[in-house]
């Protein structure tokens, strides 16, 4: 559903969400680590995300990516759009070029209406909404 540079995006704002909402600022190898991912593949997300100003950077010894108070209400519907574009929420169930409401696919009826619960369910989910649960273990953000 979601290409894994967007996986790896959300996870990643979710646990800087919650690393820095103190005021503190996380590096790439722990953000990495934390998360999962592939160091040299979320440097370029954690890039992208920044240039789209979802997500703060400073360089430096002192220096790592932080999510501000603005920041930490962006939603994971904000996120998949910068990264995956808006096909998710308005493309084909069967990636058909061709279907609409005059022409629908097999699947588009029912396609449209998961599509929809989906589009709301990220439109109306903070990544600073899960920082408690993080905190006492009851939800991960990587394969165990």
């Amino acid at each position: 559903m979601f290409s894994k540079a967007c996986e790896y995006a959300i996870r990643a704002m979710v646990y800087v969400a919650q690393k820095s909402r103190h005021g503190g600022k996380v590096g790439i190898k722990e953000i990495a680590k934390g998360i999962g991912s592939p160091e040299a593949f979320l440097a370029k997300i954690l890039q992208d995300l920044s240039r789209k100003e979802l997500l703060l950077s400073v360089k430096g010894p002192n220096g790592g990516f932080y999510i501000d108070n603005r920041r930490s209400r962006v939603t994971l519907g904000e996120i998949v759009t910068a990264i995956d574009g808006d096909q998710l929420f308005i493309g084909c169930g069967l990636g058909l070029k061709a279907c609409s409401e005059k022409n629908p696919c097999p699947i588009h009826d029912e396609f449209k209406m998961i599509r929809k619960r989906l589009q709301v369910m990220l439109d109306t989910t903070r990544v600073d909404e899960f920082n408690e649960s993080l905190d006492k273990g009851l939800i991960h953000l990587k394969r165990v």
